[in-house]
């Protein structure tokens, strides 16, 4: 059986680097220097003209808050349940990273508030 291997796209991976950010309300010298690298790198990065180390993959995973496979691919569409819950969950994890302990304890109420919604329209 021969396996079909999807082609690496830096404007698709810079793409999705580039959302996160902006959903995170950092600009690129805010993630270049938490990941050690200038401004000028990410918008390169983004605009796919460059790629990255893994080093640099790696500490775009934290700061970001996404997965590797997230950032490289996008959502693999062929994962179980459970397997899309943890990555979902993962990302939400690494969103709230970026948080103070009083926006945390909001989230935490809005968290709450939203399952109790869900919960009771069932």
């Amino acid at each position: 059986m021969t396996v079909r291997l999807k082609e690496f796209d830096k404007k698709e991976m810079g793409a999705r680097i580039r959302a996160r950010r902006e959903a995170l309300k950092m600009s690129r010298e805010d993630l270049g220097k938490r990941i050690s690298v200038t401004g000028k790198f990410i918008s390169d990065i983004e605009c796919g003209d460059k790629g990255v180390s893994l080093k640099t993959l790696y500490k775009l995973r934290q700061v970001l808050g996404v997965s590797a496979d997230f950032l490289m691919a996008g959502d693999p569409p062929d994962i179980s349940d459970n397997e899309k819950k943890k990555l979902i969950s993962e990302n939400i994890l690494g969103s709230l990273s970026v948080c103070s302990t009083e926006q945390l304890g909001c989230m935490e109420q809005i968290a709450r508030l939203y399952v109790e919604g869900i919960v009771n329209k069932e």
